[in-house]
């Protein structure tokens, strides 16, 4: 085989949304070459089948037209043939999503895994992209922001890129077009700040900020495993997403959670930015090097099933917020808001006590990323739930050590031993390190937590670091996510134990949560509410006409399902003590734990 796969990528059609990609191969498989586009990206454990964009496809040797079919859902085979063989195809770009492709007259986005074939046996050579501006004079100013290294001197330019294999070659986006730019260092090593989209954030501030975070990171992992690293964010009216890369993070927000110069410290929206961020750029240890032994290597044509998503996105969104608050961006109090939001969202869910995080984790590709109607009630977050599981760990740990070993001593031996020397963590190997780097028997928590579905611990161990915790019902709509209720006469409160979704004067059942006054009554999902007690629902006066009534009251509620209309009788239920409150204990001994724990002053 030859030394290089190489590629030419060119937006031939912003108009149409279409890039024309182009793979040379010099010495083509003499039985037949196979080519394939991956069926998933990592990171987003859901089949998003990328040939499905694929619109054309062509091959050649030379200027001599060489035979090429498909052989199933992603995979195309061309005729033997005496030279280089080079295969023509078309992408259909459209997707505004971290995940996808996106081409317009205005920017062009794409991961490698939507445009770049894979070359069967040839994963393991060096791949070179040759990547073309579009023509006309409406894109002269475009550059190019990708954390791929380009043959040349400027990091911006259109030109030729080029990774070490396949695997590398997908993992480094690349964002087209006109964009903000700002640049700093941490630790030495340097990283960008890329936005498209109109906005009007201080990119001083951020980059002032963003400097805090990635320097507290890598103190926390006390090594950077890449030369630069490149934040690219897409700003839109609402959006909120992201996925990490070995040496950079997609990131769409909506432009109102960036920074300006008068956006005060405590602004709850650029918070969650600055913790998406955060969540990101973990990701560059936990999850990119230290990873399943099932993602080594990744199998990108078909489901790779793992127990441990809880442990590398759940420990991820562990330290997410906490790192904000060890790099000084938000207070102790701020924290501690965040944490009982995550809290309040697991306790919401009776799925968490028929699923365990070790299940959900297994069966992301067909519950957690497909969730319905019913998910509330049949599926925990590996996420928030893991998130849990980490921090009840990290104080158990704290806790049983005197404060001599922590979950931070657990992720640094985890780097030493899997992702600096690239390999994968055996199903039970987050558990055996953890036993191992702590001496503290910890088989009967995992038991319990990662592969059960008992409640956590967390007031116990919240209580050792001087944190309280209380339950409480829900106090307003924002604070309940969406559940109908409203306080009643007497001062109690009432509600129907729903989800709903308005449009127009229209009120949709979306959920309808395990116990609660609506599934006992026979209501569902997709039901319209119309009328209460003969008055009629519109908009957003539901909670209004539920005040007029008590818990245990009974009464009437017209609903559509579908083009039926149907009668429903309702006994009102008070509101169950879910939504979790913490505090700051006032025993002033359990000061030192705490600030050991959230590494304040």
């Amino acid at each position: 085989m030859p030394s290089s796969i190489r590629y030419s990528i060119f937006p031939s059609s912003p108009e149409a949304h279409l890039f024309a990609v182009s793979c040379t191969v010099a010495e083509p498989d003499p039985g037949g070459q196979q080519f394939s586009l991956p069926a998933w990206i990592p990171g987003s454990y859901l089949l998003r089948e990328f040939a499905r964009h694929v619109v054309r496809v062509r091959a050649r040797s030379g200027r001599q037209p060489v035979p090429i079919a498909k052989l199933n859902k992603n995979t195309w085979v061309a005729e033997p043939c005496a030279g280089p063989l080079t295969i023509e195809y078309e992408v259909y770009a459209f997707d505004l999503s971290v995940r996808g492709a996106y081409l317009d007259t205005t920017r062009g986005f794409f991961n490698g895994t939507c445009v770049f074939m894979r070359v069967h046996g040839a994963e393991a050579l060096r791949h070179e992209v040759e990547l073309h501006r579009p023509q006309g004079a409406a894109y002269r100013k475009w550059r190019v922001a990708t954390a791929m290294p380009r043959a040349g001197a400027d990091s911006y330019a259109f030109g030729r890129y080029a990774a070490d294999d396949y695997d590398e070659l997908i993992d480094h986006p690349f964002e087209l077009g006109e964009f903000s730019l700002a640049t700093f260092r941490a630790a030495g090593v340097a990283h960008d700040i890329v936005i498209s989209g109109r906005h009007d954030c201080d990119m001083k501030r951020l980059a002032r900020d963003l400097k805090k975070l990635c320097e507290t990171q890598i103190a926390f992992w006390r090594e950077a495993p890449m030369k630069r690293y490149v934040f690219l964010v897409l700003a839109l009216g609402d959006g909120y997403g992201g996925l990490e890369h070995r040496a950079s993070t997609s990131l769409v927000c909506s432009r109102d959670s960036l920074p300006r110069a008068d956006t005060p410290a405590t602004d709850e929206k650029y918070g969650t930015f600055l913790g998406l961020c955060s969540h990101e750029y973990f990701h560059t240890w936990n999850v990119k090097r230290i990873k399943p032994e099932a993602f080594t290597p990744y199998d990108l044509d078909h489901e790779s099933h793992t127990t441990l998503l809880w442990a590398f996105e759940g420990i991820t969104s562990y330290y997410d917020d906490l790192m904000l608050v060890r790099a000084g961006l938000i207070s102790r109090d701020a924290y501690l808001e965040l944490l009982s939001k995550t809290m309040t969202q697991v306790q919401r869910g009776s799925g968490r006590l028929k699923q365990s995080v070790a299940e959900s984790s297994f069966d992301a590709w067909t519950k957690f990323y497909r969730q319905d109607e019913n998910a509330p009630n049949s599926i925990v977050s590996y996420y928030s739930k893991g998130s849990l599981i980490a921090l009840s760990l990290d104080l158990l740990i704290r806790q049983k050590t005197d404060g001599r070993r922590s979950l931070d001593h657990v992720m640094r031996i985890l780097w030493k031993r899997y992702g600096r020397v690239g390999k994968g963590v055996p199903e039970d190997g987050v558990e055996q390190v953890a036993e191992q780097v702590t001496g503290v028997k910890l088989r009967r928590f995992f038991d319990s937590a990662v592969h059960g579905t008992d409640e956590l611990p967390l007031a116990r161990l919240l209580k050792q670091v001087g944190v309280d915790m209380q339950l409480r019902p829900a106090t307003s709509t924002s604070d309940r996510g969406g559940k109908a209720k409203k306080t009643d006469r007497t001062g109690k409160r009432v509600e129907l134990g729903i989800r709903t979704r308005t449009s127009g004067n229209d009120v949709k059942i979306t959920h309808v949560l395990d116990g609660g006054s609506a599934q006992h009554a026979g209501l569902s999902a997709g039901d319209v509410i119309v009328a209460v007690d003969d008055l009629r629902v519109s908009g957003g006066n539901l909670e209004k006409l539920l005040s007029r009534h008590q818990t245990g009251e009974r009464i009437r509620l017209h609903a559509f399902r579908r083009d039926e209309l149907m009668l429903f009788d309702v006994t009102l239920a008070a509101p169950p003590r879910d939504t979790v409150s913490l505090t700051v204990s006032d025993d002033r001994s359990l000061d030192k734990a705490r600030r050991a724990w959230l590494g304040t002053t």
